[in-house]
């Protein structure tokens, strides 16, 4: 693009300056509160809780839940994408900073932390709207890798046994997430604990070809 003589383009418009990647900064921040605020109040009030108690723990306006998620739907399907995104992305910073079987473990208890807030989910994705419909499979497409790799290096470390199938792990976990008889949130993750140490059952470290 041609330039004048004061380094603006020559057709008028104004280059981009800090101030437009500053506003995307802000932007990115009021939607990344938004989401969590909704995800807070979804599991208190349900998923038809009003807009503006989402709007108000946020911080935001009404307008700007609108303008960014025009309808209820496109706001729970975001909240459900940012919780398996943060899910997914556990499995990477545990297998940087801890052992391969220590990180098995502890990704587990993440997962169920994830369960635990789909629950407040729960209402809408079985409601049998077609705007959840893609939802299973983004679940598979960022889970079942993230959950594949740490039990493929925990198998390789000798950590866990290595005929471990992703997809039944995560459904074991899911089930075990249901809600206690006598209302105990703890019993979740002692029975998740226990199924982790029943995976360590005739575990053998993989032997490197020389």
């Amino acid at each position: 693009m041609a330039r004048g003589n004061t380094g603006e383009p020559a057709d008028g418009s104004k280059p981009r300056r800090r101030t437009d990647r500053r506003v995307r900064a802000d932007a990115k921040r009021n939607i990344d509160a938004l989401l969590q605020a909704a995800m807070a109040v979804f599991a208190t009030s349900g998923v038809n809780a009003p807009v503006r108690e989402i709007a108000e723990k946020a911080g935001v306006g009404i307008g700007t839940i609108y303008r960014h998620f025009p309808r209820r739907s496109d706001l729970i399907v975001a909240v459900f994408r940012r919780e398996v995104d943060a899910c997914a992305d556990a499995a990477g910073v545990l297998a940087t900073e801890r052992e391969p079987g220590e990180a098995l473990a502890r990704w587990m208890q993440r997962y169920v932390d994830f369960i635990s807030a789909k629950r407040g989910l729960a209402a809408a994705l079985h409601s049998g709207n077609s705007a959840y419909d893609s939802l299973p499979a983004y679940f598979q497409k960022r889970l079942r890798p993230a959950l594949k790799s740490l039990l493929e290096a925990a198998a390789a470390g000798g950590a866990v046994r290595a005929d471990v199938e992703p997809n039944e792990l995560l459904r074991a976990v899911a089930s075990l997430c249901a809600p206690a008889p006598d209302g105990d949130p703890a019993q979740p993750r002692r029975m998740v604990a226990l199924l982790v140490d029943g995976l360590r059952y005739g575990a053998r470290p993989s032997i490197s070809s020389s």
